[in-house]
């Protein structure tokens, strides 16, 4: 029988994986590099979504100070998203600390090494201990890139409607399509295919390591408001230059009709 590639990365979920990256990775704290690896590795501990970087521990520009054994957490949800904090660990293994250097403090729980033969020379690096990311010399934002992961955005004449109530909030045939490796497809509209007098900006803000900041917008109409009904990557990273202000809405706070 034929096997669904998605099904088949999703049943891995609870195993320790790694894959590599093949360019250079710096981390940086108080404005200097404490980590400077041209061998890195993603890791995912079982059940993480999101991979870390990790590094042989000679890359690490400061001492390590180990900071105890560390066993599986007694509980976790059965996905571990970014926001389930790094010091909650899925397989047994090693804490590190990272010692001062240049007149710095001590970095706290900042790595961590896994009891396993294929990962054990490794130290997994926690993405908030830090104050910058670089590959190479571009600043990362949100979380690690994954190496299994690729952004197309296609431009398409298909119908997209969205409404609200059966009030019509954006009609357009000059949509871009999104297409994030294991999300679900978005629709970006252009500005003038909005009915933009229903919308007002939002408070809320969110990153993502390949689109970069989103803005989002409510939606209001008399007594009928929805908060965070769309988003728009103002000023976007590369992958996501082809939507540049355009919106693009949930689908489960208001209707999206898509017609060739």
């Amino acid at each position: 029988m034929a096997l669904a590639m998605d099904k088949l990365i999703r049943s891995q979920l609870g195993e320790l994986r790694w894959a590599p990256v093949l360019q250079r990775v710096r981390a940086f704290a108080g404005g200097a590099a404490v980590v400077d690896s041209t061998r890195v590795r993603l890791v995912w501990e079982p059940h993480r979504v999101v991979g870390s970087y990790a590094v042989p521990r000679e890359d690490v520009l400061t001492e390590l100070l180990d900071a105890g054994p560390v066993a599986p957490a007694d509980s976790h949800p059965p996905v571990l998203t970014p926001a389930v904090p790094f010091g909650v660990h899925t397989v047994p293994g090693t804490a590190w600390d990272f010692g001062p250097a240049d007149g710095r403090q001590v970095i706290k729980g900042a790595g961590f090494t896994p009891q396993d033969p294929d990962v054990d020379d490794y130290v997994i690096l926690d993405w908030r201990a830090f104050d910058e990311w670089r590959e190479e010399d571009q600043v990362v934002h949100s979380h690690p890139h994954d190496p299994l992961k690729r952004i197309d955005c296609l431009t398409s004449d298909r119908h997209v409607v969205v409404t609200v109530d059966g009030e019509t909030l954006a009609d357009t045939r000059r949509a871009v399509l999104l297409l994030e490796t294991g999300l679900q497809r978005r629709w970006y509209v252009p500005r003038d295919d909005i009915r933009m007098d229903l919308l007002e900006p939002s408070p809320t803000s969110t990153s993502c390591a390949y689109k970069g900041d989103a803005s989002y917008w409510s939606f209001r109409s008399g007594e009928r408001r929805i908060e965070d009904v769309a988003w728009s990557y103002e000023h976007p990273l590369h992958d996501a230059v082809p939507v540049t202000g355009m919106l693009c809405f949930y689908d489960d706070r208001v209707q999206i009709d898509v017609q060739a």
